[in-house]
């Protein structure tokens, strides 16, 4: 047996000048390295999946056409399937929120109106027909038409919410159709529009529809500036999807003040039938 064997059989160390105790704790210490190494790469790499792939737990990826910029999956919900799909947000957005609270909160179902009669679509430039379809005809019952705006300035039968500015105003556009010298589609959106000047906007011109979004619709109505006295209906932009998969709907910072909207007194107490009334459809 050679010396250097003996020697570490005898427990002194192979290596001249260098302790079993530090020995050992090179080791040790190359060794928590490796695994804190290991471990990180795969974190990072199932981070960033989650960040890539990110979206509403309860979204069918199925449903969602990216191509169009639209979730097919409200087209086929009625005014009960509307309703829990709201409730299931506003529980997943705001958890710690009271019973009274949610209640406040709630969007009935005898508020949403069913349009799932509607097969043509839900792109941006099938919105007129949509409206002409399930507005139209009430208004027409009335001696009314979409042309046609309330006396009252800042007083719309309509009111079209979206979940961003640049949206918005492609929905105005898109429904210009119905805008005449004396019935405007006014712009209810904060993109490049500061609220002093939609305030006074709204306050001095007569329109059929206005196409806004939650917060800025909010901010007008508790201003006085735009009124719900001859509200017929609202409706939401619900089958929009973004490029990472989320409609107004899909995001706290849209959907809270949405529900924030629909919830009003003045608004939930015209909800269901009766003179008056305001109905939602989602789109």
């Amino acid at each position: 047996m050679s010396l250097d064997l003996e020697n570490a059989q005898a427990g002194e160390p192979l290596l001249e000048g260098v302790s079993d105790s530090e020995s050992h704790g090179a080791k040790t210490e190359a060794s928590s390295k490796r695994k804190r190494d290991d471990d990180s790469k795969p974190e990072s790499k199932r981070a960033a999946k989650r960040k890539k792939t990110k979206k509403p737990k309860d979204v069918n990826d199925e449903a969602l056409d990216l191509e169009l910029g639209v979730n097919h999956a409200i087209a086929h919900m009625d005014g009960t399937l509307m309703a829990d799909h709201i409730a299931q947000r506003t529980k997943r957005f705001q958890p710690d929120m009271s019973m009274v609270e949610v209640e406040d909160n709630h969007v009935p179902e005898k508020a949403i109106l069913d349009t799932t009669s509607w097969t043509d679509g839900r792109t941006t430039d099938k919105l007129p027909g949509f409206l002409e379809k399930f507005a139209g005809e009430r208004r027409a019952r009335k001696g009314y038409k979409l042309l046609n705006a309330p006396m009252e300035k800042g007083s719309p039968h309509t009111l079209i919410v979206a979940g961003a500015g640049l949206r918005a105003a492609d929905l105005a556009r898109a429904v210009r159709k119905f805008q005449t010298k004396d019935c405007a589609v006014a712009k209810l959106f904060a993109k490049h529009i500061k609220l002093k000047e939609a305030i006074e906007t709204a306050k001095t011109t007569r329109m059929g529809i206005g196409v806004g979004t939650p917060q800025r619709i909010i901010d007008l109505l508790d201003d006085g500036a735009l009124s719900a006295t001859r509200l017929e209906r609202i409706v939401i932009d619900a089958s929009h999807i973004d490029q990472k998969k989320r409609g107004i709907l899909d995001m706290k910072e849209t959907q809270m003040p949405l529900v924030q909207l629909l919830a009003r007194k003045d608004l939930k107490e015209r909800y269901g039938s009766g003179e008056g009334k305001v109905e939602l459809l989602y789109y």
